[in-house]
């Protein structure tokens, strides 16, 4: 009988048939690809740390460049850094320093005065040596979008060590920048 060895391959043939009958959607092309423009990486606020392992290319003047501590630095009578915040809104000078106990002995109360681009943001009296911490809001006409900040901080008086050729001491600075405040709702 040849109809046993005809039927399997005529069911496969005719089961073929009825797949091929399905309704496909028409083809069509994908939608036009544009190529994503992303902006350039810009760097936030920052608050420089004098430990941070790039801390030296942001001096301007009166930081030595011996770390102390592994945080802390000496300055002179007005330390000066410049940071790239990227915006110019909503921004808080910060400043982490101590006036040296050794110093004031010396010295007496002292005054800060804080500035960003050469512009006095406030000034702040210290009767007693320790540690300090500063906020200040920085108005945004203050500084120009997408530019460099000059932030410094100076002291009144700074204390001369007996040893000739030393250089004269301001205060001990830990941490100086430009923070993103928090909006109030």
């Amino acid at each position: 009988m040849i109809v046993p060895r005809v039927l399997p391959g005529l069911c496969g043939v005719l089961f073929a048939s009825m797949c091929g009958c399905a309704n496909l959607p028409q083809p069509y092309a994908p939608p036009p690809q544009h190529p994503v423009f992303e902006a350039p990486a810009v760097a936030a606020a920052r608050v420089l740390e004098m430990a941070d392992a790039d801390a030296e290319i942001h001096f301007v003047r009166d930081i030595p460049g011996s770390l102390e501590s592994n945080t802390w630095r000496w300055t002179g009578k007005r330390p000066t850094i410049r940071l790239f915040p990227g915006s110019n809104r909503g921004l808080t000078y910060v400043i982490d320093f101590a006036i040296a106990g050794t110093t004031f002995e010396q010295t007496g109360p002292v005054t800060l005065s804080f500035f960003v681009n050469d512009r006095l943001l406030d000034r702040e009296r210290y009767a007693a040596p320790g540690r300090q911490h500063v906020e200040k809001p920085v108005p945004a006409d203050w500084l120009e979008p997408n530019a460099n900040a000059l932030l410094a901080a100076e002291i009144d008086k700074v204390w001369i060590p007996p040893q000739r050729d030393a250089k004269p001491l301001g205060f001990i600075l830990v941490a100086l920048g430009l923070e993103k405040s928090l909006e109030k709702k």
